[in-house]
């Protein structure tokens, strides 16, 4: 949304998943590589978290899944931007992921999604070069 200033992401745990150790890790490792991360804390509604995503002018959405629950929770999150006209901020992800749900994740808008023991800086370095183009 924003072209200036700092790349802002918006961390999200949604769902009844109460695991958020990831969602911390990356939201601590954004913001040490110099971004603005809001982290939302647990056990957010997909609804909540578009509507933080759009009220602090989010690049980006990383949502942390771990319940299982990822088709609808992503696709839930990816519907409401839709309908509220700012698909243009990026959602990825990261969680227990099955390989099988990948592809049809991103098929169906998801950015990227990050499986366990991917690097934190590997996460970072696509934040940096996918979620916006920098001005120059």
């Amino acid at each position: 949304m924003g072209v200036s200033g700092p790349i802002r992401v918006v961390v999200a745990k949604p769902g009844l998943d109460g695991h958020d150790r990831g969602a911390k890790v990356i939201a601590r490792a954004l913001r040490d590589a110099g971004m603005e991360v809001i982290y939302t804390g647990l056990h957010q509604t997909p609804e909540q978290i578009v509507d933080t995503a759009i009220q602090e002018d989010a690049d980006a959405i990383g949502l942390s899944i771990l319940s299982g629950a990822h088709n609808t929770l992503f696709a839930k999150v990816l519907q409401l931007l839709k309908e509220r006209e700012a698909e243009d901020i990026k959602v990825f992800g990261g969680g227990i992921i099955p390989e099988a749900d990948i592809a049809p994740l991103k098929e169906q808008g998801v950015a990227e999604i990050f499986t366990p023991g991917t690097p934190t800086s590997e996460v970072v370095a696509w934040v940096r070069t996918n979620v916006r183009e920098l001005a120059a």
